[in-house]
């Protein structure tokens, strides 16, 4: 129940957010820019009381009460959420962009022998779809771009040949193949940022398990920090980076840049990833000190792990707020839908994948007795190779996505080179 809840809130809240504003107006489009930031803050302040007062509750008055704090805070949130029905914008529904891939991708198979034209304004759009008195269903109408051409092209190829009646499975709208081609482009810069989410669940489950072996007292009063509560530095990283971005980093790189937005989506999530690289770095020297020292019998203090926190803290907010401007600003107002699921797949994908890395590194390194890196005693392991390992792999992966960044041509910059306005777009529904 609490999955199939969470999973509806997370793929909609943040999609339904940023239909609140119109990106045809300049105002909106910027405030659409800071309520992503805001977000993101008010999400991490949840999970910020989820670490502490919540479990605080837990564990001195009692588990029932725990859960009724969070049954009313939710009520009281839905509440909230209701009151402003009557104000909110809703926009129309144009169909499953799910549906939309499959169709394109299964007309384009099909007609894959036949002939592009050399106009590609000879291919079937909007406009042969309105003539036929056929329903739009909100359908602006794109121009034609090169990218992925001699296949998807095809879909949109009407063959005269052909006796059967045409269906959404065997011809499909220019239009609707280029909003497949819009998801097409993002799919480099998707992939590439599954690895952070990768660094980040070590800050959860390995992380953990040094803080554990460590000196977590506070000073002389003999109250030990909690191991897993130690993630209060990562979300106290988060909710330090939003305002600060906001309120200094964002006005000075309007200023450098010229772009209105401060630093574009796909610069935050560059610096969200050489963040993370940089707190796997940190952690693999604390690591290996940690290691140095306990085999002289010294405990550390755990608050040396602070910094491997903090920087991927840093790491994902620009992450996060870079990764869910660029998913919902990027896909086609058709497939907005979509863009929640692309992002939220990349954080769910970066944790599957961490759990493949451990599995195989665990059987490539241990031998008998031997646990090798990631041994069941933290003393008798190489936790920091393991880091060091991450770290290469990010440094890696960031080439590809810096690769990926440069080559992307944002939307609005297309449209643009098209002799479209992002106010045109939104009035460009074919028929008007």
């Amino acid at each position: 129940m609490t999955a199939l809840g969470t999973g509806g809130l997370k793929s909609s809240v943040s999609g339904f957010g940023s239909d609140q504003f119109d990106e045809s107006d300049d105002g909106e489009r910027k405030m659409m820019m800071r309520f992503f930031n805001w977000f993101y803050f008010f999400v991490s302040i949840g999970a910020l009381l989820a670490v502490t007062v919540l479990v605080y509750v837990q564990d001195n008055v009692g588990r029932r009460w725990g859960y009724g704090v969070v049954a009313v805070g939710i009520l009281c949130g839905l509440g909230v959420f209701l009151s402003g029905t009557r104000k909110y914008r809703f926009k129309k529904l144009v169909g499953s962009p799910l549906t939309q891939v499959a169709t394109v991708t299964a007309a384009a198979w099909r007609k894959r022998s036949l002939p592009l034209p050399s106009d590609p304004s000879m291919l079937y759009d909007v406009d042969d779809k309105a003539a036929a008195g056929e329903d739009l269903k909100g359908k602006l109408k794109l121009p034609h771009s090169k990218e992925c051409r001699r296949f998807l092209d095809h879909a949109a190829v009407v063959d005269r040949e052909s006796p059967a009646a045409a269906s959404s499975w065997t011809l499909c709208t220019r239009t609707d193949v280029e909003e497949v081609k819009q998801v097409v482009r993002m799919l480099p810069i998707w992939a590439t940022t599954i690895m952070f989410w990768t660094i980040h669940a070590q800050m959860t489950t390995f992380a953990v398990e040094q803080a554990s072996v460590m000196n977590r007292a506070i000073g002389g009063s003999g109250f030990l920090i909690p191991a897993g509560s130690l993630t209060v530095f990562l979300i106290g990283s988060i909710l330090l980076t939003v305002p600060l971005y906001d309120r200094l980093v964002a006005p000075v790189a309007r200023r450098v840049t010229g772009n209105p937005h401060g630093l574009s989506p796909l610069q935050r999530v560059f610096v969200g990833l050489f963040l993370s690289i940089a707190g796997m770095a940190a952690a693999a020297l604390v690591e290996r000190y940690r290691l140095t020292e306990s085999a002289d019998g010294v405990t550390l203090t755990v608050f040396l792990l602070m910094p491997q926190f903090l920087l991927v803290g840093a790491g994902e907010a620009f992450t996060y707020m870079g990764q869910l401007d660029f998913f919902l600003r990027e896909c086609p107002k058709g497939m907005k839908t979509m863009s929640t699921g692309l992002f939220l797949s990349t954080c769910a994908l970066g944790f599957f994948f961490s759990t493949l890395i451990v599995t195989i590194v665990h059987k490539v390194t241990g031998h008998g007795s031997n646990d090798g890196w990631l041994a069941n005693n933290i003393d008798q392991g190489r936790l920091d190779y393991f880091y060091w390992l991450l770290a290469v792999m990010s440094a890696i992966n960031i080439v590809f996505f810096t690769i990926a960044a440069r080559g992307y041509v944002y939307k609005e910059k297309r449209m643009a080179d098209a002799g479209i306005e992002l106010a045109d777009e939104e009035a460009m529904i074919v028929g008007h």
